[in-house]
């Protein structure tokens, strides 16, 4: 089980070496954009712009698979619900009491093509940017919200930390099943309730080996006198460069273009 999520892949590229604070914008962006898209011209546009940056980044197109491969099921299952009850007006085929219609299959294409720009953006920032770089520039972000009481620093560790142990669980889910596997367990025999029953014996080894990491990250912060973001300093100062510019100035004449195509020439 090879999840991408979290995962940093290092690198020299002008989006590595970008001020983690304008990727985070430029992700958030990117999800927003994505969302408003609804004509092809659109979703051309985002993609072109999305494969872009990651061709940019210098990240083996592999990893793109890597990101899209844990969500083919919700994909599938999506393209089977937009084809049983998405009405239209164009009959493509009747098959019994199912008929598909045309713009239920456009609407499947457009889900697929949305959900998977969402998550090649969002992976293209953990792919391009450390765990430790996320956080000082989630911090810094949020730092307006901390004179109104907002634990900025806390949330932007915790969310760091719950992102950095999704590849850590996935590997370790992985290596319980081949464990499970070479004495003889079976997980893809049987129904669906057997399947989900043969999967029990992975959860709770997954469990307890999580209660044991985050225990011993817990006192490994302690052991090193952690004691939140109060008189925190860092090694390595946020500060914009001209990769930034550069990045901020290609995201607003994306953002423009899609507002144009959409708002404008109507495409």
């Amino acid at each position: 089980m090879r999840i991408s999520l979290g995962r940093f892949v290092p690198g020299d590229s002008l989006i590595h070496r970008a001020d983690p604070r304008t990727k985070l914008i430029w992700t958030i962006v990117m999800m927003v954009l994505v969302l408003m898209c609804s004509s092809w011209w659109q979703y051309l546009t985002a993609a072109v712009f999305v494969i872009g940056c990651f061709a940019l980044s210098g990240i083996s197109f592999k990893y793109i698979l890597m990101s899209l491969r844990p969500i083919m099921l919700l994909l599938a299952i999506t393209v089977i619900f937009n084809l049983l009850f998405f009405k239209g007006t164009d009959v493509l085929f009747t098959l019994g009491a199912l008929t598909v219609y045309k713009e239920g299959v456009l609407q499947s294409v457009k889900t697929i093509i949305r959900v998977s720009l969402l998550i090649i953006s969002a992976s293209l920032l953990t792919y391009t940017t450390s765990s430790v770089a996320i956080t000082d520039g989630m911090e810094s972000l949020m730092r307006p919200l901390a004179k109104i009481g907002f634990p900025a620093h806390e949330v932007a560790m915790m969310m760091s930390i719950a992102l950095r142990f999704v590849p850590t669980f996935a590997d370790e889910t992985d290596k319980i099943m081949k464990a499970q596997a070479a004495r003889g367990a079976d997980f893809d025999s049987g129904n669906v309730f057997k399947k989900v029953k043969s999967y029990i014996p992975v959860l709770i080894p997954l469990f307890v080996g999580a209660f044991k990491s985050a225990e011993d990250m817990a006192t490994a912060m302690e052991s090193r006198c952690y004691k939140g973001g109060k008189g925190r300093t860092r090694y390595k100062v946020l500060k914009f460069s001209s990769a930034d510019l550069i990045m901020l100035i290609v995201t607003l004449v994306f953002t423009a273009t899609v507002i144009l195509l959409k708002y404008v020439f109507k495409i």
